[in-house]
């Protein structure tokens, strides 16, 4: 099977779906750049950069990585392997990963099985049943943390909820935040981001298991007893970063596979970044996502950018990129 980077179509395909990943706010922050037909590399978008809640720069780079880990997928489906190096010159930080192939085999049923997955996850704000995801569900998503060199520990929803709660609260008083957060969330806003149909309801309660984005109305109850799971990586540097996003990635669509919807809870983790504070480390790493599952309702998608608007160039055909673009 020739390589997917020989034809526009070929790049087309990568790149959607690579571009279905999660990121925070949807902000969808990754740019790619082709070399001929030997390599892609995943940039980091520095216009869609949350400068006020991540000033470090670790959402953004946990959310490149949960793109790279679709964009290893769609290589596989295409016959190819994929030969990753993680932010490979340090002439050039701005590339967070050059990913180069070689022919291989079809692909496994298991990564087909999560690839036809891709564009059926969903980040599910609503309200959750009182089904308990079963043990062995949770075991395999643990499994699949484990392959990308993290961690997924089950978490109590009590105390966790607490914090977020109190995380919140916080954040709700820094006009900063609140502005960054409305241009990716609000109607008008001036970003594609969160739109209103994706943010779920408004829950009642005094601990509520989903972000609040200032919505409106009357509370609807959610689920009493959420299930939540931190995911850690054993460093909290750059490269963590980018290896706790395909580990999340590799989470979500196992979970997408067994019917499993899940959200974020991440306020403390925001809050921490923003204020420069360094948490206590848990045994087993350092805290990178805080994710709540559970069985949802159907849900729409949150808007993604064309194809051809994430790649930043192609050697092998530029003049008919260019144009496609321009």
């Amino acid at each position: 099977m020739g390589s997917p980077l020989a034809t526009e179509l070929g790049v087309r395909r990568l790149l959607v779906a690579a571009g279905q990943a999660p990121s925070v706010f949807n902000t969808q922050p990754w740019r790619f750049t082709v070399i001929r037909q030997e390599a892609i590399e995943l940039l980091a978008d520095p216009g869609r950069r949350l400068r006020v809640s991540d000033p470090r720069g670790r959402s953004q780079l946990v959310s490149c990585g949960a793109a790279l880990f679709n964009l290893r997928l769609a290589l596989r489906v295409a016959g190819q392997r994929p030969q990753v190096r993680l932010r490979p010159s340090p002439k050039h930080p701005e590339v967070l990963a050059r990913v180069r192939m070689t022919a291989a085999g079809a692909p496994s049923p298991e990564e087909r099985g999560l690839y036809d997955c891709i564009p059926l996850r969903r980040t599910n704000r609503q309200p959750f049943s009182v089904r308990r995801v079963p043990p062995r569900v949770m075991a395999e998503l643990r499994v699949a943390a484990s392959w990308e060199g993290a961690n997924l520990i089950p978490a109590d929803a009590a105390e966790l909820l607490e914090y977020a709660v109190m995380a919140e609260d916080e954040l709700s008083g820094d006009p900063a935040y609140l502005a960054e957060r409305d241009a990716w969330t609000m109607p008008g806003a001036c970003h594609d981001g969160v739109p209103g149909y994706v943010h779920g309801p408004r829950p009642s309660g005094d601990l509520p298991p989903t972000r609040d984005f200032g919505r409106r109305g009357p509370g609807v109850p959610f689920e009493p007893r959420p299930q939540l799971a931190v995911l850690t990586t054993p460093g909290d540097r750059p490269l963590d970063w980018l290896r706790a996003g395909q580990a999340l990635q590799r989470v979500l669509l196992v979970a997408t596979a067994h019917g499993v919807s899940a959200s974020f809870l991440n306020q403390p983790l925001d809050l921490r970044d923003m204020r420069h504070r360094c948490d206590p480390q848990h045994r087993r790493g350092h805290p990178q996502m805080i994710i709540r599952f559970g069985y949802g309702p159907a849900v729409p998608r949150s808007p993604r950018r064309p194809a051809a608007e994430l790649e930043t160039g192609h050697t092998a055909f530029a003049h008919q990129t260019r144009k496609a673009v321009s």
